[in-house]
C-alpha cells in the first residue's frame, strides 16, 4: 500500500500496515504515544491510518521507528516532484543518483520528457528534502502536491520562452555569422568590411554582439553546466558551455590581448560561440515544442472534465463549479453537454458518447440504473443523474492517472540507455581533450585545435538519448488511453511487444459472462407462446437460467402472466400453473421424472445444443413435450475476430476455463482457439500460465483472474471486470472488448520499433559524428566538422528523436 506525500510535520497522517483487530490499534496508539514529541495520536483500523501531530520533523522520524520496531510499519510514500532544467540522459542519471543517495528513498524514477519524478521514500523522509536535495544539484524542484490536479509539465510555457530566446540571440548572431562567413558566399563583402569598419573595429563589434549573446539567452547554458561541471558531474549544459565559452575567451584574447597568441594563431571564432547558442536554443525550441504535442493525451483528458454543472439546491437547479458537487447530489444534464462527474442516471433515457471511455464510436444507450462516467458526451436528450464520485475518484482522474504512471515508468531497454549516458559526458571531455592535444601536436595550431576540441564537445551532446525512449512512452500510452487501452505500467509496453503465447479465461471474457436465451425449437406452439409462458413460470425463480428467460421475453416486450404453485426441484427444473395450465420446466431427467413422454426431434435439438456447449431447458404444457430452449453464455460479439487477428498477427491461444471440457471445448472451436485447458480452479490457471513459458500475456476480468494476471508476464484485464483482476493486470481494455487485445499488442510493437529507430538515430549518429569531428578523416582527404555544423546536427537529432515519436499518435 502507497500513498502520496503530503506530510513533513506538524498535523501527520500515516498508513499503518498490519493492522487486523481493536487489539493492534491499542498497540500502535502506545507505540506512537511513547515517542517524545509525537500527540495525540489516532486510529482508524477500517482505512488503516494513523493521524497525529509530530512537533519537529526528527518526531516524526522516530514514530515511523517506533512503528517499525512495534511490528506495524508505515507504508512507504510516493511523492511526485517537478523538476526543472533537465536537458539530456546525464541529468535525468545524476538526479535520479542524487535521489537514491537520501535516506529512506528506496526507488526514483525520473522521466525527461515529463520534467517529472516519482519517488518511494520512508515516511521519514521530508519530501521536501526530496525537493531541496535536486535543487542543490543545480536542477530547481517542487513537490507537486495537488494529486487530484494532475501534473503537466508546461512544455508550451518552455517553448515559448526558448522561441522568445532564440530571436534574440539569432538577432545578435546573424551580424557576426555575416561578418565572418558571409565573404564565403560574397567575396567582396569580406574586403568591403575590412576596407569600411577595419579589422579590429570589427571584431569589437563582434565581441559585444556574441558577449550578449552568451550572457542574455545563452546564460541558462553557463548558469546550470558551469556549476555541474565544477561538481565533477558534467552535463550536456557543461558542454556547450565549454565549447562556446572556450570560442569565446580565445577570440576575446585574440582581439585584446593578441601578443599572447602566436602570429599565425590571432584569428576569432566569435561566429562559432553565438552559432552554437542559436542554433542550441532553436533546437530546444523546437523540441519543447514538440514535446507540448507529445503531452496533448493527457492534456486532451483533462480538458473534458467541465468547469461547472446544474445541480439541484433546496429545490432550484443552480450553475455550480464541478469542485463544489458531493455525492449524493442531483445533476441535470442538458442535450450536447458533457458529464460533469461519476454518477446514476435517475431520470431519461438516452444515447451518452462514451468514445473518449472506450475508444469505441457508437454511442451507448443508457436508462436509469446506468452508470455514466465524468468526460463523456451527452446526446439530444435531457437527462439527471446522482453523482457518486467526484475529484480523484472519477474514472476519467484514475485514467489520467494510469497514464501518468505508466509514462513515468522506466522500459527495461532504458536501462541500456542509462548505463551509456553515465559514462558518455565524461568521454566527450577526455575525446576534446585528447583531440586538442592530438591537433596542437600535428599542426602547432591552436586555432585548428580549438576548433576540433569544440566541435567533440557539441556534436556529442547526448539529448537525443536520453529523449529517445520516455518520448515514445510518453505519445503512445497516451494514443492507447484514447483508444481505450490503459497502460498501467509503461514496461508493459515493452513486454507485450515481445508476447508469444496469449491465455484467456473464458466466462466474461470471451463469453458475455451470464447466459441468455441463444435458440428456441417449438412443437406445435408460437415462439411468443412458449416465451410468455415459460418466462411467467421463471420469473419467480433466482436461478441464472431463469433469469437468462425472463429477460430474453423482455427483450421482445412480452408481457408475463401470474404464476400460481411454483415448486422448483434443485438439478431438475420447476413446476408450475400459469393461466390455468401446468407447466413442467427443466432437462431430459425433469421429463422422464414427470411421466412426459419427451418428442425425439426435440430431445435431438437439445442434444446437438449441449455438444455445441449450451444448455437445453425443456418445457411440458399438460403433459405435452411442447418446446426446448437453447441456454449458453454467448460469445463476445467480436471475440471470434479477436482471435483471427492474434492468429494473423502470429501469436499462439490459449483458453483457460473452470467450466467443464465439453462446454469449454465447444466455446473454443467457434472461436478458433488452438489449446483449450478446461475445468481448472485459480491455481490451475495459475500453473498453466506459469509452463505456458515467459513470454505470456493472459486476458481475463474475474476475482478468480486475478493470480494468473499477476503472474503472466503481461496481464490485460477486461475494463467491465472485477476492481480485483484491474488492480492485478498491467493493461486495461476500458471498453471490455477483445479485440483490445490485438490492438494493445500492435500499439506496443509500434511503439517498441518507434524506440528502436529513436535509439538508433541517437547512437548512430553520436557514434559516426564525434570521429569526424575529432578530425580523424582530415589526413586521409576527409572532412572535419566545424564548430556550427555541430551544433546544428545536434539540435537536429534531437528534434528528429521528439518529431518520430510523434508519428505514433497516428496509430490506427
Amino acid at each position: 500500500m502507497t500513498q502520496h506525500s503530503n506530510i513533513d510535520q506538524g498535523d501527520a497522517q500515516l498508513a499503518v500496515t498490519g493492522m487486523s483487530c481493536a487489539s493492534c490499534v491499542g498497540r500502535v496508539e502506545k507505540a506512537l504515544q511513547a515517542v517524545p514529541g509525537v500527540s495525540a495520536p489516532r486510529l482508524n483500523l477500517a482505512t488503516g491510518q494513523a493521524h497525529f501531530h509530530a512537533a519537529t520533523p526528527q518526531a516524526l522520524a522516530e514514530a515511523v521507528t517506533a512503528l517499525d520496531k512495534a511490528g506495524y510499519p508505515a507504508a512507504p510514500l510516493e511523492t511526485r516532484l517537478g523538476i526543472e532544467g533537465m536537458t539530456c540522459a546525464s541529468c535525468v542519471g545524476r538526479v535520479e543518483k542524487a535521489l537514491a543517495a537520501v535516506p529512506g528513498v528506496s526507488s526514483a524514477s525520473v522521466n525527461l520528457a515529463t520534467g517529472s519524478a516519482h519517488v518511494t521514500h520512508s515516511p521519514a523522509t521530508p519530501a521536501g528534502l526530496l525537493a531541496q536535495t535536486v535543487t542543490a544539484k543545480g536542477y530547481p524542484t517542487h513537490v507537486v502536491a495537488d494529486h487530484s490536479a494532475h501534473h503537466m509539465h508546461d512544455h508550451g510555457g518552455d517553448a515559448a520562452t526558448l522561441r522568445r530566446n532564440f530571436l534574440i540571440a539569432l538577432a545578435l548572431t546573424l551580424p557576426v555569422f555575416l561578418a565572418e562567413m558571409g565573404g564565403h558566399a560574397l567575396p567582396g563583402l569580406h574586403h568591403w568590411l575590412h576596407g569600411t569598419i577595419g579589422q579590429t573595429r570589427l571584431w569589437l563589434i563582434e565581441f559585444v554582439l556574441t558577449t550578449a549573446a552568451l550572457a542574455g539567452p545563452g546564460r541558462m547554458f553557463f548558469r546550470i553546466g558551469i556549476p555541474a561541471l565544477l561538481r565533477g558531474a558534467p552535463e550536456m549544459n557543461s558542454l556547450v558551455a565549454l565549447g562556446a565559452g572556450a570560442a569565446w575567451l580565445y577570440s576575446t584574447v585574440a582581439t585584446f590581448l593578441p601578443d599572447l597568441l602566436p602570429e599565425n594563431a590571432r584569428h576569432v571564432y566569435f561566429e562559432a560561440a553565438a552559432v552554437i547558442v542559436t542554433l542550441i536554443l532553436m533546437g530546444r525550441w523546437l523540441e519543447a515544442r514538440a514535446k507540448g504535442q507529445a503531452g496533448a493525451a493527457i492534456r486532451r483528458l483533462v480538458e473534458l472534465s467541465p468547469d461547472s454543472a446544474l445541480v439541484e439546491r433546496n429545490g432550484n437547479a443552480v450553475e455550480l463549479p464541478i469542485d463544489q458537487l458531493k455525492p449524493g447530489d442531483i445533476v441535470h444534464l442538458r442535450p450536447g453537454e458533457r458529464v460533469a462527474v461519476d454518477g446514476i442516471l435517475t431520470a431519461g433515457s438516452g444515447a451518452i458518447d462514451e468514445s473518449m471511455l472506450t475508444g469505441e464510436p457508437v454511442p451507448v444507450v443508457k436508462s436509469p440504473g446506468d452508470a455514466v462516467t465524468g468526460g463523456t458526451v451527452n446526446g439530444n436528450v435531457a437527462l439527471t443523474y446522482r453523482v457518486t464520485a467526484t475529484g480523484a475518484d472519477t474514472v476519467l482522474s484514475r485514467i489520467i492517472r494510469l497514464v501518468e504512471e505508466a509514462q513515468a515508468t522506466k522500459l527495461p531497454v532504458q536501462a541500456v540507455v542509462d548505463r551509456v549516458t553515465a559514462i558518455f559526458v565524461p568521454v566527450v571531455i577526455a575525446l576534446a581533450v585528447l583531440a586538442f592535444a592530438g591537433w596542437l601536436i600535428a599542426t602547432g595550431s591552436l586555432g585548428d585545435a580549438l576548433v576540433a576540441a569544440i566541435s567533440v564537445l557539441i556534436i556529442a551532446c547526448p539529448c537525443a538519448m536520453g529523449l529517445a525512449v520516455p518520448v515514445s512512452i510518453m505519445v503512445g500510452t497516451g494514443r492507447g488511453a484514447e483508444l481505450g487501452l490503459l497502460f498501467r505500467r509503461g514496461d508493459a509496453l515493452q513486454h507485450l511487444a515481445e508476447a508469444e503465447v496469449v491465455g484467456f479465461d473464458k466466462t466474461g471474457t470471451l463469453t458475455q459472462g451470464r447466459p441468455a436465451l441463444t435458440d428456441l425449437a417449438t412443437n406445435g406452439l408460437e415462439r411468443a407462446e412458449v416465451l410468455r409462458l415459460a418466462a411467467s413460470a421463471e420469473a419467480r425463480s433466482e436461478h441464472p437460467l431463469a433469469a437468462a428467460i425472463v429477460a430474453a421475453a423482455q427483450a421482445e416486450g412480452i408481457a408475463l402472466s401470474e404464476a400460481q404453485g411454483v415448486s422448483a426441484s434443485v438439478g431438475r427444473g420447476l413446476t408450475a400453473h400459469v393461466e390455468g395450465r401446468a407447466l413442467l420446466i427443466g432437462n431430459a431427467d425433469a421429463l422422464a421424472e414427470g411421466g412426459v413422454s419427451a418428442d425425439a426431434d426435440l430431445l435431438e435439438r437439445g442434444q446437438g445444443w449441449a455438444k455445441d456447449g449450451a444448455t437445453p431447458v425443456h418445457l411440458a404444457i399438460d403433459g405435452q413435450h411442447v418446446a426446448v430452449m437453447a441456454l449458453a453464455d454467448p460469445i463476445r460479439p467480436d471475440a471470434q475476430e479477436a482471435v483471427a487477428e492474434l492468429r494473423r498477427m502470429g501469436l499462439r491461444t490459449v483458453m483457460l476455463s473452470g467450466d467443464v471440457q465439453a462446454t469449454a471445448e465447444a466455446v473454443g472451436a467457434k472461436l478458433g482457439i488452438g489449446q483449450v485447458i478446461a475445468g481448472v480452479l485459480p491455481e490451475g490457471k495459475l500453473r498453466a500460465i506459469r509452463e505456458m513459458g515467459k513470454d505470456t500475456v493472459f486476458v481475463g476480468d474475474g476475482i478468480n483472474d486475478a493470480p494468473a494476471l499477476a503472474a503472466a508476464r503481461t496481464g490485460i484485464a477486461i475494463g467491465t471486470g472485477t476492481d480485483v483482476a484491474i488492480e492485478s493486470a498491467e493493461v486495461v481494455l476500458a471498453s471490455g472488448d477483445p479485440l483490445g487485445v490485438s490492438r494493445a499488442i500492435r500499439l506496443s510493437r509500434a511503439v517498441m520499433r518507434n524506440i528502436r529507430q529513436n535509439l538508433f538515430w541517437a547512437f548512430a549518429y553520436n557514434v559516426a559524428l564525434i570521429p569526424v569531428a575529432m578530425g580523424v578523416l582530415v589526413p586521409f582527404g576527409g572532412p572535419q566538422l566545424s564548430p556550427m555544423l555541430g551544433a546544428g546536427a545536434m539540435a537536429l537529432s534531437s528534434v528528429f528523436v521528439v518529431t518520430n515519436a510523434l508519428r505514433l499518435r497516428g496509430f490506427k
